[in-house]
């Protein structure tokens, strides 16, 4: 399967994905966008030796400076609804993805990149990162869940302002507004984010992947959050690893996953 400008690297069960328009800043263009719908929606569900993913873009600039405006400049509105639609499809197959992603950003995530790294699971970012949305400078608002998942992150009062306002934020004032999980010196947000994909991979594959779905459930409409955790603890319970997480806890050893 060909992923145009994408640059995949499996490392240890983690998958390195680097988005590789170094040129454009690694701007998301359709051909992007297509790759990643792919990535996301076919490979990686049907590669189990999968265990992460980082996400990050090529060059020490920019992890994604946003889409690639220059390919729906004249767009019509229904053409604009239609681009809108797919970038929620696929960042939505991220977000729902079955292993931990984690969005490694080394410079300028904004527009849709800022919204590629927030439908990521985690965010590491460089000490030199800048998130923003822009988009009102354009006359347009974001297109790729941004004015829904930024709220999630920050809360409606900032989200609003930087909105608005298209004013960019550095990774420290990211940090305290809880945008990102952690920030770095520059050239260690990849290897920073597999560390701690590494680190989850030695959990129960099962555990994981429902702590993902339970979570997501939290932000999906007519779901019942609290619901769909007891059905899933209750899923738990039944599988083989659960049974080999409590024989290891009592006998005192590493436990062994085998994901069913």
């Amino acid at each position: 399967m060909i992923f145009e400008h994408l640059r995949l690297d499996l490392q240890e069960g983690i998958l390195i994905v680097t988005l590789d328009r170094e040129s454009a800043l690694n701007a998301i263009n359709m051909a992007t966008m297509d790759s990643l719908h792919r990535l996301f929606g076919q490979y990686i569900p049907d590669h189990d030796e999968i265990t992460g993913v980082v996400l990050t873009g090529a060059g020490p600039k920019a992890f994604a400076a946003g889409a690639d405006i220059k390919e729906f400049a004249e767009f019509s509105a229904q053409e604009g609804k239609h681009l809108s639609a797919k970038g929620h499809e696929t960042y939505f197959l991220i977000e729902k993805s079955r292993v931990p992603v984690i969005a490694a950003v080394n410079g300028y995530a904004l527009g849709g990149g800022c919204e590629l790294a927030m439908a990521c699971h985690m965010r590491i970012a460089g000490e030199h990162a800048k998130f923003g949305q822009p988009e009102v400078n354009l006359g347009l608002i974001p297109g790729y869940g941004g004015t829904q998942r930024l709220i999630q992150y920050i809360g409606k009062g900032k989200a609003l302002e930087l909105l608005l306002t298209a004013d960019l934020i550095n990774a420290e004032e990211a940090l305290r507004l809880g945008l990102v999980n952690h920030v770095v010196p520059s050239g260690q947000e990849v290897e920073t984010s597999r560390k701690l994909l590494l680190r989850i991979s030695e959990k129960g594959p099962v555990a994981v992947r429902k702590v993902i779905e339970a979570v997501n459930a939290y932000f999906t409409e007519a779901t019942d959050g609290f619901h769909f955790e007891v059905e899933s603890f209750g899923y738990a319970c039944g599988t083989q690893d659960f049974r080999e997480g409590a024989s290891a806890f009592v006998e005192k050893r590493k436990p062994q996953f085998t994901g069913h």
